[in-house]
């Protein structure tokens, strides 16, 4: 383009002139958007930081929350005890007689309080029915001649039968009483996890000191204690003379009866009570029949080693003799070696025992096997139990 004159040099002035403006005017919304974006930004991260802030009070609250309503309960289940041990206390029974010979030469290690031949032995017992029966420890039971049921009030009762479960530890008495207050059972063992509180009541070491109670935890659930069924740990003190005392929830119900029979002599805080499923198990059968019709596979079955010293083991089974002619007919033999019960994995004899709980004789069960290297299904027809002796009712 060609400029000529004044006339084209004041366009050219003009021109640069409007360049310059509008390149100002550029720089300045440059400028400002910048310091909007920067403003911005600015609010943004203030407003980050206030909810940060209010957030991290708000967790604090919530913690805050948290901890008083824990403590709450801690303070509310605290409460509980008294009223608990006050309302279950008239449902417990002291048991006393002479020690039989047997139990004195054992003296020491179990209950019986004392080796001294003048001295007398006891236990305790928990209230069934209003009408007189009443639960308590087989070992007890055994333990003890011409014994006298001493209840709540102090009335005295000779005991008119017993009907006794060794494998369970579990007995169940009667006197000629009316109006005993029965204790609450609880309906089920799986409710019962480590950690809830509970309370133990008995007859400690001396029977003067019948309705002692003492606190603590579930310590651990499903042990397995030279019993054939499982029972529970707890650290509430169990001492000799609490044998077939109740162990009881929160609620007030009993979930399951204290034996001696199983403590580790000489160890503190460690005690073991038979869960409600295996007292309900017992007790439902003596009541009706008088003894525990209980099924057998007619098998002695021996655990692996590493089962037998406590450890986990999924190892299985393994058939030393063959003692029913249902299992004969079913084709097992010796040597045989058993992994699963209807579908279940059993590796102790506890597994199979607790298993064979849901099952009466007569009925039949699938066992998974292996033979002479094959794996094989057997159907096999339970079998009454007729062995008294606790090791050979083990499977």
């Amino acid at each position: 383009m060609k400029w000529e004159g004044k006339a084209g040099a004041a366009v050219l002035v003009a021109t640069v002139l409007s360049t310059a403006i509008s390149l100002e005017a550029g720089a300045q919304q440059k400028a400002n958007t910048a310091a909007a974006a920067y403003l911005a930004a600015s609010t943004w991260t203030k407003q980050t930081e206030a909810a940060k802030a209010q957030g991290t009070f708000h967790s604090q609250l919530a913690a805050e929350a948290s901890q008083q309503k824990t403590n709450s309960t801690s303070s509310e289940t605290s409460s509980l005890v008294p009223s608990i041990i006050k309302q279950v206390s008239p449902s417990v029974v002291g048991i006393i007689g002479k020690p039989t010979e047997e139990s004195l030469e054992e003296a020491g290690s179990g209950d019986a309080g004392s080796g001294d031949e003048d001295a007398m032995a006891h236990g305790t017992g928990v209230v069934l029915r209003s009408d007189g029966w009443i639960i308590t420890n087989a070992h007890v039971v055994l333990s003890l001649e011409d014994a006298l049921v001493v209840t709540s009030t102090g009335k005295q009762y000779s005991i008119e039968e017993s009907y006794i479960d060794e494998v369970s530890d579990l007995a169940l008495i009667r006197i000629q009483a009316k109006d005993l207050k029965p204790a609450k059972l609880a309906a089920s063992s799986k409710n019962t996890v480590v950690g809830e509180r509970v309370i133990a009541l008995g007859t400690p070491v001396s029977f003067s000191l019948r309705g002692s109670a003492t606190e603590g935890i579930v310590s651990g659930l499903n042990r397995a204690i030279n019993a054939s069924y499982r029972l529970i740990q707890t650290d509430a003190a169990i001492n000799p003379g609490n044998s077939g005392g109740p162990l009881l929830n929160m609620k007030g119900e009993v979930i399951g009866i204290n034996s001696m029979k199983y403590e580790a002599i000489g160890v503190e805080n460690m005690g073991f009570s038979i869960p409600i499923d295996t007292v309900h198990y017992v007790i439902n059968q003596l009541l009706a029949y008088g003894e525990v019709r209980r099924p057998s596979l007619g098998l002695t079955l021996k655990e692996s080693h590493s089962a037998m010293i406590g450890l986990p083991s999924a190892q299985p089974l393994t058939v030393t003799e063959v003692n029913s002619d249902a299992a004969k007919r079913a084709g097992i033999q010796a040597g045989d070696v058993l992994y699963r019960l209807n579908n279940t994995r059993v590796s102790s004899l506890v597994d199979v025992n607790e298993l064979l709980k849901k099952y009466k004789p007569g009925e039949k069960v699938v066992l998974w096997m292996q033979s002479e290297g094959d794996i094989v299904k057997r159907t096999l027809q339970l079998t009454q139990d007729t062995t008294s002796d606790e090791a050979e009712a083990l499977g």
